[in-house]
């Protein structure tokens, strides 16, 4: 067992936080930087599978998930005009008094999963980046931003899919790729028939909605797209209206019918990177998005990040040196987030060309089915 290190952690989005949480609990000395001056996290909701939910009831906080967002344990497949053709029970992995599945505001998750770090001990600084990393073996001195200098005996790098860490570390490393599909998300009042997710497939785009509180759900679109262009402000409302013009559904036809100037639209290209390994250097160690990101297909692109960070807090618990953490960390971590990423891609690429049926339902069953066993 190491004894009480001094860790940094780069990067206050969910696997950043759940780093700080888990090894300040663990023991150790952590302080973690987010280049943003303000605890603000973007985004509309995020559908959190099983086993992520069972990450967070490690970290300590799906009480708080629960009592903010919403859960089910089912999935409605719908064609266009509202026909059901599908119905899917999703097991209770977390707790068998929890719902299978749930749905958050992003944002909302991001601060309980702050307040749960400053609870845990961690300490933050914001509006601070790295510019500097020098590990001589028995440490890392890092330089800030701000000029100022620290000493860390690990460094975990959470800095997300543009990661300025994994440039320092591994300025060779493969680049994102975009998928092929674009996500569009959007926030709505949620009608009462709907408790659960619900899927419309057999338009041009894949569509569904979750609910994310007692009175509000959010909409998800996976837009095939040939190009990675660029999508304007005064596009969003407009192109996300087009998407879902044809699906009839009574239901989405409420939604159509909420959407307007003020609501919340986002669009973000989807994207993907696994980081070959080793995702370690020395005493600095990459984890969540920063080393593997992926589309989201299997809603678990959160809850990996997650598992990193109780995993990272494990192996350092367990190891007599650092290295041989890091090592053991990447060997539990590779082939899992490797599943996800691959698994999920192929699945981005049947739906974009609308693929045989049997093939993506047998991929999705067989990526939970080895998502629900121990991390």
């Amino acid at each position: 067992m190491i004894d009480s290190q001094r860790v940094l952690i780069i990067g206050g989005g969910f696997s950043g936080l759940a780093a700080a949480i888990m090894l300040a609990k663990a023991g150790h000395v952590a302080l973690l930087i987010e280049r943003s001056p303000h605890w603000t996290m973007d985004g509309a909701g995020i559908s959190i599978g099983g086993p992520s939910l069972r990450a967070l009831g490690r970290i300590g906080v799906l009480d708080a998930f629960f009592d903010h967002g919403a859960g089910g344990d089912d999935q409605s497949v719908r064609t266009p005009d509202g026909r059901e053709i599908g119905r899917f029970r999703t097991p209770r992995i977390a707790a068998s008094d929890r719902p299978g599945t749930g749905a958050i505001m992003r944002p909302v998750l991001g601060q309980i999963l702050v307040d749960e770090m400053l609870a845990s001990g961690a300490a933050a600084r914001l509006g601070t980046t790295v510019s500097g990393l020098v590990d001589d073996g028995n440490g890392v001195d890092v330089t800030f931003s701000d000029g100022s200098i620290g000493r860390f005996d690990v460094v975990v790098g959470a800095d997300g899919l543009a990661s300025s860490t994994r440039a320092l570390l591994f300025p060779d490393a493969p680049k994102p790729e975009f998928s092929g599909q674009g996500a569009w998300r959007a926030v709505v009042p949620r009608p009462p028939e709907i408790t659960s997710t619900v899927i419309w497939v057999g338009a041009p785009a894949k569509v569904g909605v979750n609910p994310i509180s007692a009175d509000e759900m959010y909409v998800f679109v996976n837009e095939p797209k040939a190009t990675n262009d660029r999508v304007g402000d005064d596009e969003l409302l407009p192109r996300l209206r087009a998407l879902l013009d044809p699906l009839t559904d009574p239901v989405m036809a409420g939604v159509k019918a909420a959407l307007d100037e003020d609501s919340l639209v986002l669009y973000r290209p989807m994207d993907n990177l696994l980081l070959p390994l080793p995702w370690h250097r020395g005493r600095v160690v990459l984890i969540g998005d920063a080393a593997h990101a992926t589309t989201p297909h299997l809603a678990a692109g959160a809850g990996l990040g997650l598992e990193d960070a109780i995993v990272l807090a494990e192996e350092l618990d367990a190891h007599d040196s650092v290295d041989a953490a890091m090592t053991a960390f990447e060997r539990r971590r590779f082939e899992r987030c490797r599943m996800v990423v691959e698994n999920s891609a192929r699945l981005g690429v049947l739906e974009s060309e609308r693929g045989r049926q049997d093939e993506f339902v047998a991929l999705q069953t067989d990526s939970y089915r080895l998502l629900a066993e121990p991390v």
